[in-house]
C-alpha cells in the first residue's frame, strides 16, 4: 500500500511525513536526513538567528537533493530573516504562531510553498484566506508551544480539514509512531508533522540529557504552562503555552503565573539557578506521546519505519 496523498504529490516526497521545524534542535543534518528518508525536512529557524542559519543552511542544502524547507516563529522574525532563507531556494517555508501576512507574498514570489501552522479555528480561517498551500493543524498534545485554549488533535484535525478543503492539511500533536500517521490519514489529513519523535534521533541537535529524559519520560509527566517562559524572560505571546517535562520551577510556581511575572527576584533566582547548574539550562519540550519513544534511530531510517507502520495499520484496519 503506497501512502500517496495531496501532500506527497505536491512535494514529490515518498511518504506523507514532515519534520516539525523545532527551533534549535531541527538543524541542517536532521532536516536533510528526513528529506533523504522520503519525508519533508523543515529546518527549525526559530527567530531567524543569522549566525545559526549561516551554519545550518549549507548543511541541509549540501546534505540532500530532495525537497526541504524552513520553519519560523512568526512573532519573532522580520522580513529580512525570511529573505535570507529564500536565497537558498527552499521548497517550502512554514510560519507558526503569529500573524503570517507580512511574509506570505515574499514566500510566494520566491516560488516556495507556503505552509501555515494553526492552533485554533480563527488561525485556520486566516490561513485559508491567505492562500496557504498546506495547513498544519496542531493539537494540544504537541510538545513545545501551542494554543493555551486549543483542542486536542483528534477533534481538531477533521474540523480544519473540512474548513480548508481542498487545501491539504497535516496533523500535528501526539504523533510518535506509524499508527499516529495512519490515524492522521483516517481523519482526512494528507500527512503528519512530527516533532518530539524526531527530536530523539541521531541527527537532532539536542543534549544527551534531553534525549535521556524523553526516552525515560511518560506522557503524564508533561504539562502545558507559561511558567518557564516567564521565568526565562521569554517574549512568547501569552496565548501560547508550552508543553514540557517536569521542572522544579513548574512545581514552585504552578498556577501563580501573574505573581511570577511581577516578581523580578524570582526570575533572577531562576537565572542564578541555571548558572549554578541547579536548574536545567532549557526546558525539555516534549509531547504526550513520549511513551512510544524508546530508541535513538537515524532520522532517515525512522521516516521509513513510520511509513511502514502506517501502511500496516491502515491495512489491518481495512481487513476488519
Amino acid at each position: 500500500m503506497a501512502l500517496s496523498t495531496a501532500f506527497t504529490e505536491k512535494f514529490g516526497t515518498e511518504h506523507p511525513i514532515a519534520l516539525a521545524p523545532m527551533g534549535g534542535s531541527a538543524g541542517g543534518a536532521l532536516t536533510a536526513a528526513v528529506s533523504n528518508g522520503g519525508g519533508l525536512g523543515l529546518l527549525g529557524a526559530g527567530n531567524g538567528d543569522r549566525d545559526w542559519l549561516a551554519h545550518e543552511l549549507p548543511i541541509v542544502a549540501e546534505g540532500t537533493e530532495k525537497p526541504w524547507g524552513v520553519g519560523f516563529l512568526t512573532w519573532a522574525i522580520d522580513v529580512g530573516a525570511v529573505e535570507r532563507v529564500l536565497e537558498w531556494g527552499p521548497s517550502a517555508v512554514m510560519l507558526s504562531f503569529g500573524d503570517p501576512s507580512p511574509f506570505t507574498d515574499r514566500v510566494r514570489a520566491a516560488g516556495a510553498a507556503l505552509i501555515l501552522q494553526v492552533t485554533d479555528l480563527e488561525e485556520a480561517r486566516q490561513a485559508v484566506d491567505l492562500g496557504a498551500d498546506v495547513i498544519v493543524a496542531q493539537g494540544t498534545e504537541a510538545g513545545g508551544h501551542g494554543a493555551r485554549r486549543g483542542r486536542s488533535t483528534l477533534p481538531f484535525v477533521p474540523v480544519v480539514v473540512d474548513l480548508a478543503a481542498p487545501v491539504p492539511v497535516l496533523a500535528a500533536g501526539g504523533i510518535a509512531d506509524g499508527r499516529g500517521v495512519a490515524a492522521a490519514l483516517a481523519l482526512g489529513a494528507a500527512g503528519a508533522l512530527i516533532g518530539t519523535r524526531f527530536q530523539v534521533t541521531a541527527e537532532a541537535l539536542v543534549d544527551p540529557s534531553i534525549t535521556k529524559a524523553i526516552i525515560e519520560g511518560r506522557g503524564e509527566d508533561t504539562e502545558r504552562s507559561r511558567v518557564l517562559d516567564i521565568a526565562r524572560g521569554s517574549r512568547w505571546p501569552a496565548k501560547y503555552t508550552a508543553r514540557t517535562l517536569d521542572h522544579p520551577y513548574l512545581d514552585r510556581w504552578r498556577g501563580r503565573e501573574a505573581e511570577l511575572a511581577a516578581d523580578p527576584q524570582a526570575r533572577q533566582a531562576y537565572q542564578d539557578g541555571v548558572a549554578r547548574g541547579d536548574l536545567p539550562a532549557l526546558p525539555v519540550w516534549a509531547g504526550e506521546a513520549i511513551d512510544l519513544i524508546n530508541d535513538l534511530p537515524s532520522a532517515t531510517d525512522l521516516v521509513g519505519t513510520l511509513a511502514a507502520q502506517a501502511e500496516e495499520a491502515l491495512s489491518r484496519a481495512g481487513r476488519r
